[in-house]
């Protein structure tokens, strides 16, 4: 009987261990989140230039033809021709409904990342925008437009190769004898407030109107004309930030503790700071790659899902893959049809806009309910 007792007793600590940091709060945020990204996704294949009727474009999303064919799905995730299908398929399929995986892959990947700079750094004030990571991407996108227009072809890499460059720099900044929370945050807005007048500095320089555009279109955040090549970029990028940050979540718990008790726990914790940046720019950078640089979405999302599951980041993590895409896709539904609803016009406005308007109000709303905003 003891050893039976013994027995149940371990049996209840490894399901504790595996699952016992899951509860109702955390199912019940991301079975929330799903619905609302559903949902979103629904409106957002209902409406376009091509005329259908909402239940036709559901119908479409719904066709069993397509859904549960093996051969769309290849062409769909690694190219090639497209299998045949009746034309509003192939408009939903092929035009709408890429637009929407995009924007879940975006949120995720930019919710994740703000969530591993905020323990980096034990700020939750921080995120890619602060540690500049959006900063150098952006100035890399804008010299490419400007000076060197021939290799507009390779924007979203240079992009990405833009942020992970731009937080090097950071890096080596805050570098003295080992780096700090507070060095790093600082070094980061002295990259980001440089290379933010840098970039201010390369409009003067543009001379054509449509590459002024496209510049705001890459430096504000846009999902316009995303399509599958966008998701077959970012997908296997997003796939492995997402399963080294859920791997990564005990020793993001344990910075949280503090440098010195990381350290009395046996922890190597320029390593480990190094390693989980590292994570997180990856995240960022897949991002940033196929729909620029989208604001506050690595900043709120965290501070929403914290004040629902709390700060254990095995929930937290987890949390953050589940709400990032709600918010993404819901602000890239105001992005499309923001304009038409309240004017009538059929402009899109970019999706970096909704998020910083939403993210705002969230700020002062948290600054009003908050007497500590800053240090976690």
């Amino acid at each position: 009987m003891a050893s039976e007792s013994v027995t149940d007793t371990g049996a209840a600590r490894h399901r504790d261990g595996w699952l016992g940091w899951i509860n109702g709060s955390l199912v019940a945020l991301c079975l929330g989140s799903l619905a609302v990204v559903v949902a979103g996704g629904l409106v957002q294949v209902s409406f376009g230039a091509f005329s259908m009727t909402v239940v036709e474009a559901w119908q479409a999303v719904f066709n069993p033809a397509v859904l549960f064919d093996g051969q769309a799905w290849r062409s769909f995730l690694l190219g090639g021709d497209l299998p045949e299908m009746n034309h509003r398929s192939l408009i939903v399929w092929n035009i709408r409904l890429p637009r929407v995986f995009v924007g879940v892959l975006v949120g995720m990947n930019l919710a994740v990342s703000g969530a591993i700079f905020q323990a980096v750094t034990r700020n939750e004030l921080a995120s890619p925008f602060i540690l500049g990571v959006s900063s150098g991407a952006g100035l890399l996108i804008l010299l490419t437009l400007v000076v060197f227009s021939g290799l507009s072809a390779f924007l979203p890499l240079i992009a990405a190769v833009g942020g992970s460059v731009a937080f090097l720099i950071v890096y080596a900044i805050a570098w003295k004898n080992g780096t700090s929370p507070v060095r790093l945050v600082l070094a980061g807005v002295i990259v980001g407030t440089v290379f933010g007048s840098l970039q201010t500095a390369l409009f003067f320089f543009a001379n054509d109107i449509g590459v002024v555009q496209s510049a705001i279109a890459w430096t504000t955040g846009s999902l316009t004309g995303t399509d599958w090549e966008q998701v077959r970029m970012a997908l296997p990028w997003t796939v492995v930030a997402m399963v080294l940050a859920l791997a990564s979540s005990r020793q993001l718990n344990v910075l949280l503790l503090g440098e010195r008790t990381a350290r009395s726990l046996g922890m190597s914790v320029e390593r480990v700071r190094f390693a989980l940046s590292g994570v997180a720019v990856l995240a960022a950078a897949a991002s940033i790659a196929v729909a620029g640089i989208v604001g506050f979405v690595g900043l709120i999302v965290p501070h929403m899902v914290r004040n629902v599951v709390g700060s254990d980041y095995r929930q937290l993590v987890v949390g953050c893959v589940f709400a990032g895409p709600a918010l993404m896709v819901v602000a890239d539904v105001g992005a499309r049809l923001g304009l038409q609803i309240l004017t009538g016009s059929s402009a899109q406005i970019p999706v970096g806009i909704v998020t910083g308007l939403v993210g705002g109000p969230y700020f002062l709303y948290l600054m009003r309910k908050q007497d500590k905003l800053g240090e976690l």
